[in-house]
């Protein structure tokens, strides 16, 4: 019995850990991405900026997420650090993302805009384009270790449970 208690404290604990890197991971993900929200209209624009490192950074990536999505409506632009815009997109879903190349280093700008009257709520984020080998290590990382341990109390229960009837 206090083996199994010790067992059960094993894999609950890779569970934990499994989820703790979870969150690891998503920090990772967001690191250098500047978040941004608020209410845009014919005459309210959300602006969100981030500092880009062309030597660090070839390539940035924006998020623009509009909650009462319209079509037509909402428009999104990225400027590069001498003002020039560089992208300029009519957002034709309540989720748009898409890279852009960072060709100068400096502040760059998102900036959405609507052409409706009333105020809408958006979230937008700008950044860098997060490590691709880094997230797959950490995700694998944690994926893994929720399996095991998951994995493992299940095995646990039903052997636990064949031993019970045996004992019976």
């Amino acid at each position: 019995m206090q083996k199994t208690g010790l067992v059960i404290g094993i894999f609950g604990v890779l569970i934990v850990a499994g989820l703790a890197t979870s969150v690891v991971e998503n920090q990772v993900t967001l690191e250098g991405i500047t978040q941004g929200n608020g209410k845009v209209s014919s005459s309210e624009i959300v602006t969100i900026s981030v500092n880009l490192d062309k030597n660090e950074t070839p390539i940035g990536i924006f998020a623009v997420q509009v909650m009462e999505f319209k079509e037509n409506t909402f428009s999104a632009k990225i400027l590069d650090p001498s003002g020039m815009e560089i992208i300029s997109e009519m957002i034709n879903e309540d989720i748009i993302e898409q890279e852009f190349k960072v060709l100068d280093s400096g502040n760059y700008e998102l900036i959405i805009e609507s052409l409706n009257d009333k105020e809408s709520y958006i979230d937008g984020a700008i950044g860098p384009l997060p490590d691709t080998d880094k997230k797959i290590i950490i995700s694998s990382i944690s994926s893994s270790c929720i399996i095991i341990g998951m994995v493992g109390l299940v095995i646990l229960a039903v052997y636990e449970i064949r031993n019970k009837r045996k004992s019976v």
